[in-house]
This record gives structure tokens, C-alpha cells and sequence, in this order.
């Protein structure tokens, strides 16, 4: 259920068109860093701190903001060596594709699994300490059950661009589009000393 004061989405309603430029900003250094304050994010995005906060929370509520966490370094953990494993099973079957994503949850060492298109059923990334632990895991996980009939490894020699970071700047750029407005909008502040500029109705009408 979508929480009071918060618009729910209208049927062929895409997400991106309750966001403004504003939230996407704030939700770029959300994404840099989740631990800066809101007096501190709001002094960036040029807004006082209670409409700042509203907006953190309408985000919240929309679910736009899953969760907030810490990342780790896997290198310095030990935990350096990452192998893509892609994954077919004996049967693809309804039951057989969830009996084996229940498995996932005893698998530490799966830090992500998707469904793919192709020969495959699965693509893995797993974490682990080295070539041994990986073959410990193979051997006794991923090949023990009966449910998997070939696995097909990737080692990660070098990692070339990590992120967690959702590209939201698309999401507008091509609602901006659809609208006529090329790849890229006003960008609209409302600054803490009442001034503005290109000011453009706001979706949560909380900038005060």
C-alpha cells in the first residue's frame, strides 16, 4: 500500500515521471555516499533541510530508495578472487529454477544471480578467498546438487568499473526526451534564501 500524502502510480505511468531533477540530484549523492547528513545534502542541492527531508522520504515511501549500506572492500577481506559462473540445470523446470534459487541463500559465496538468455540458465558472481575455495565450492555446492548439469567458470582477472550506482540521470534524460526537451532539462534550485531559478512545478510540492 503506498503511504498517505504519497501519489501512486497511474496505470502506464512510468516512475521517472514523479521524480524531478532536484530529487535525481539528491539521489546521485545519496548513492556517493548514504551516510552525509541531510543538513549536508540539502546545503548542496540548495534547499533548506525539512523540504530536503520530505523528499528523502517520499523517495522512500515511492521504494525509489531500497536501503542504505556500507561497502566493503573485498581485497582487503581476503575475499579478492570473483569468478562469473554461468550455470545451466539438468531440468529448467518451474520447480527445478526454484529449488535451486532457494539453495542461493545457503551459498554465501554467491554474491549475485540473474537468469540469462541462452544456453544457460543462471550467471553467478561468486566471491571467495582463492582458486582453492573456489573449487571447494564448486565441488561441494554448485556440482553436489543434482539439480545443475554444467557449470561454465569466468575468473576475473582485473575489475574495470564496479558500481552500485543506479544511472538515474538516464531515467530523466529520456523522459526530457519524450517531452521535447532534449537530453537534458532547466535545472530548477529553490535556494534557502527564497530565490530561484527556472523554477518548474515540483512533483512532492514540499520545497518551501
Amino acid at each position: 500500500m503506498v503511504p498517505a500524502g504519497v501519489c501512486a502510480l497511474d496505470e502506464g505511468k512510468n516512475l521517472s515521471d514523479l521524480i524531478d531533477e532536484l530529487d535525481a540530484r539528491i539521489l546521485e549523492l545519496i548513492q556517493e555516499d548514504a551516510s552525509v547528513s541531510v543538513a549536508d545534502l540539502a546545503e548542496r542541492v540548495g534547499l533548506s533541510p525539512s523540504p530536503c527531508w520530505r523528499r528523502i522520504k517520499r523517495l522512500e515511501d515511492l521504494g525509489v530508495i531500497k536501503r542504505r549500506v556500507t561497502v566493503l572492500d573485498p581485497d582487503k577481506l581476503g575475499l579478492g578472487f570473483e569468478v562469473y559462473a554461468a550455470v545451466k540445470l539438468s531440468l529448467p523446470s518451474r520447480a527445478n529454477l526454484e529449488a535451486f534459487e532457494a539453495r542461493l541463500d545457503e551459498w554465501p559465496e554467491v554474491v549475485s544471480c540473474a537468469t540469462v538468455t541462452g544456453h544457460e540458465d543462471y550467471m553467478l558472481r561468486i566471491m571467495t578467498r582463492d582458486m582453492h575455495a573456489y573449487d571447494d565450492f564448486l565441488r561441494d555446492k554448485l556440482l553436489a546438487s543434482d539439480l545443475v548439469s554444467g557449470v561454465e567458470s569466468r575468473i576475473i582477472m582485473r575489475s574495470v568499473k564496479t558500481t552500485t550506482a543506479v544511472p538515474i540521470g538516464l531515467a530523466l534524460g529520456l523522459r526530457n526526451a519524450a517531452n521535447g526537451h532534449g537530453g537534458h532539462g532547466h535545472h530548477r534550485e529553490n535556494h534557502r534564501n527564497g530565490g530561484h531559478a527556472d523554477r518548474q512545478p515540483d512533483p512532492s510540492g514540499d520545497d518551501k
